[in-house]
């Protein structure tokens, strides 16, 4: 190993190296492209740095003078970045190495003058880097070693694309080294085309996935969750702890309460700037705060070397979810615990969980307010304050203190001052415990008060109580008793309430737009409630089977002669029910189309067309009016029968008269006449018709318009004349 990197781990405090470490460090495997997979919290971030010094250093103990990178480090979020770059300057310190980084969230001209001072190397996010490269403002023509750190983290995040853009512009002799705490096969294909002849090195066989991690379930009370989760920070009193949560809102509202509980709390989210990030884990750092309420965004790469305790108050969506969380405590040797708050909806849910992770948890309940107690005592015996010497100006004060007190005055006070320093615990029900109902005792004194609106206004209680809350200024459960009567409405309102009700609707009483309120010397009296006028149950719709006949006279039955010599048509049925367009249960059997010749020739539903001979299709939606066969109608339209869309009272329009056909000035116009055009819109002596379409009138010159070259128009002054269409 290189002695300056050597002695900055020995600083460090570093006797040994973790598998992974050792693995890597591996002098066969100096020159190699490599695919590492360990396990979270195995010291992969100095195993890196480690393995690459070789590459960046050669056979020299320093770096020389910055400039362009010669190693890339790429990391999936901004937190993890900031920690990488963290470790590597302390690294290499002795080496006189400068670390610069592109991180999203900051600001892009300061990284653009720190690449421009030099670099030994980068740390980034693989957006911002990727602007760095396209801008030109990040050389890589000098890299000797990429390295992409949590890369199924970051393929999983959608930046496939980013990363192989990178490692395309990257010098194709680098060393690619890809840490990932699973290979899928993305990473595989990954690795296939942009490393060389990659090392496989694993260290997940050697020991079980978090072996230093104790995974707690705890089963607690559906109303209980929230104080399950103080009594659990409050018995263990851990020196660093993170409360994951799924959404910003539960971040914010756990973080606010731990705060009113007297807890020093920090909350990470995705809402936050990275500055604010940056600040709540110093706090968390330097002991400033001692419990962080975070979503997903803290459970990858976050290292806080005192954090010994993880609780899920919400369940993760998958199980390499709670892996990772866990993975933030239990770290490099170091022991923690993973609790899972568990209430009985998802109890089966937790059993499914832990069984796709492979992680044995052991099930139990929250710790109750006597445990805790029990707990402060012993670690106010255990305090190493009893063993230390005694100053003088500790002793002085202590004799004052026993010739005005008695010594159980002062052990009693000082186990209130303790106490007092610390959160109350909370008495927690059983786990199955139902939802305790909240005892509402009687109403009153009240004030009764009378709005404008009533039943004949739709005034429901409904619409009215959360009006009354806007515009007054209420509570629910300042409302009492809502009595809508017809013409207005009856509120019993809390006698406490009413002056700061009065001052809000102010001495016109508005409420809003019409509706206003008024105070009442008395209660009303309204009676019982009228009772309410049912509804005449409709009459039965008749089956078809039921339905009157229509009358129609019987045909006769046709001659012998007849029928030899010609099929008859099938003669009316006086009981065959009439058929509507809703359908019925009952079968139709009588289809007398069915039985007429057809003709080989096709049918065509084409209307026709003047001085044809018009044809009289067969239409199966429309009975005769006489009950009789079906009518011959022309169809007039598919399944749709003939609606009549005037009101019955108008009167019928009279038919418009036919035109003659002899009579030829109504379709011809004379050789140089002007066509008679219709009233209100004269024609236009221009090249376009008032409605806008060309080839209409006169073309400028006095020629006429043709639609065709050498031919006028038809209907525009002479030529063909125009087709009718009936």
């Amino acid at each position: 190993m290189i002695q300056t990197l050597s002695d900055a781990l020995a600083e460090r405090g570093y006797d040994a190296l973790t598998p992974v470490q050792e693995a890597v460090t591996d002098p066969a495997l100096r020159d190699a492209d490599l695919l590492v997979s360990a396990q979270t919290g195995s010291g992969k971030t100095v195993g890196f740095g480690l393995a690459i010094g070789p590459t960046l250093l050669g056979e020299e103990a320093t770096l020389g003078p910055a400039a362009a990178p010669l190693a890339l480090i790429v990391a999936p979020t901004r937190e993890l970045a900031f920690q990488v770059m963290r470790e590597l300057a302390w690294l290499y310190a002795k080496a006189g190495a400068q670390v610069a980084s592109c991180v999203g969230g900051m600001d892009m001209r300061d990284e653009r003058r720190a690449l421009e001072r030099g670099a030994h190397i980068v740390v980034g996010t693989p957006g911002r880097l990727r602007d760095h490269i396209q801008r030109g403002s990040l050389d890589m023509s000098a890299l000797r070693a990429v390295v992409l750190d949590e890369a199924d983290e970051m393929l999983d995040l959608g930046f496939r694309e980013d990363l192989e853009f990178m490692l395309g512009e990257a010098p194709p002799d680098r060393r690619t080294l890809l840490f990932s705490a699973t290979v899928p096969p993305m990473i595989a294909t990954l690795a296939k085309h942009y490393q060389r002849d990659a090392v496989r090195v694993t260290t997940l066989s050697d020991r079980s996935q978090h072996a230093d991690i104790a995974y707690q379930a705890l089963r607690v009370a559906q109303h209980d969750a929230e104080n399950a989760i103080m009594n659990v920070l409050r018995y263990h009193e851990a020196r660093n702890a993170i409360v994951f949560a799924n959404t910003r809102a539960a971040v914010n509202r756990l973080a606010a309460r731990f705060s009113n509980r007297g807890f020093s709390v920090v909350s990470l989210s995705g809402e936050l700037s990275q500055t604010e990030r940056s600040h709540a884990l110093q706090a968390m750092r330097d002991g400033r705060a001692r419990v962080c309420v975070a979503t997903d965004v803290a459970a990858r790469g976050i290292d806080l070397p005192n954090l010994e305790l993880v609780i899920h108050a919400e369940l993760p969506t998958n199980a390499e979810g709670l892996l990772h969380r866990s993975g933030r405590t239990g770290r490099a040797g170091r022991k923690g615990i993973s609790a899972l708050i568990v209430t009985p909806k998802a109890l089966r849910r937790a059993e499914r969980l832990l069984a796709s992770a492979h992680v044995t948890a052991d099930w139990t309940t929250a710790p109750g307010a006597d445990e805790i107690r029990q707990r402060d005592e012993e670690r106010l015996l255990a305090d190493p304050l009893w063993s230390e010497e005694i100053s003088e100006e500790q002793a002085t004060f202590a004799a004052k203190l026993l010739s005005l007190h008695t010594p159980e005055t002062i052990a009693a006070a000082y186990l209130k001052l303790y106490q007092s320093r610390h959160s109350a615990p909370e008495d927690l029900a059983p786990p199955d415990a139902p939802m305790p109902e909240k005892p509402r005792g009687p109403f009153g004194p009240g004030v009764w008060f009378r709005l404008s609106v009533g039943r004949d206004d739709r005034a429901e209680a409904r619409w009215l109580l959360p009006l009354l809350c806007r515009a007054g200024r209420l509570d629910k459960t300042d409302i009492g008793a809502i009595r809508v009567q017809q013409s207005e409405t009856f509120v019993e309102l809390l006698e406490t309430s009413v002056p700061g009700f009065l001052k809000a609707l102010g001495p016109e009483g508005l409420l809003e737009k019409g509706v206003t309120a008024r105070r009442m010397d008395a209660a009303p009296d309204t009676g019982p409630a009228p009772a309410r006028p049912r509804p005449e149950p409709r009459a039965p719709r008749p089956a078809p089977e039921a339905a009157a006949p229509t009358a129609a006279p019987v045909a006769a039955p046709p001659a012998p002669e007849a029928e030899a010599k010609a099929p008859a048509a099938e003669p009316a049925r006086a009981d065959t029910p009439r058929r509507d367009k809703a359908r019925t249960d009952t079968p139709r059997t009588d289809k007398p189309h069915r039985d007429k010749p057809r003709s080989d020739k096709p049918r065509s539903d084409k209307p026709p067309r003047s001085g044809d001979k018009p044809k009289k299709p067969w239409s199966k939606d429309r009975p005769a009016a006489d009950g009789g066969p079906q009518s011959h109608a022309p169809r007039r339209g598919p399944g749709k029968p003939k609606t009549d869309a005037r009101p019955p009272y108008a009167s019928p329009k009279p038919a418009a008269p036919r035109a003659d056909a002899s009579d030829t000035s109504k379709r011809f116009v004379p050789p140089g006449a002007k066509p008679a055009g219709k009233p209100g819109k004269p024609r236009q002596e221009g090249g376009r018709s008032p409605v806008g379409k060309p080839g209409y009138g006169k073309a400028p010159g006095g020629k006429p318009r043709s639609g065709k070259p050498g031919g006028p128009k038809r209907g525009a002054g002479g030529g063909q004349p125009p087709k009718r269409r009936s």
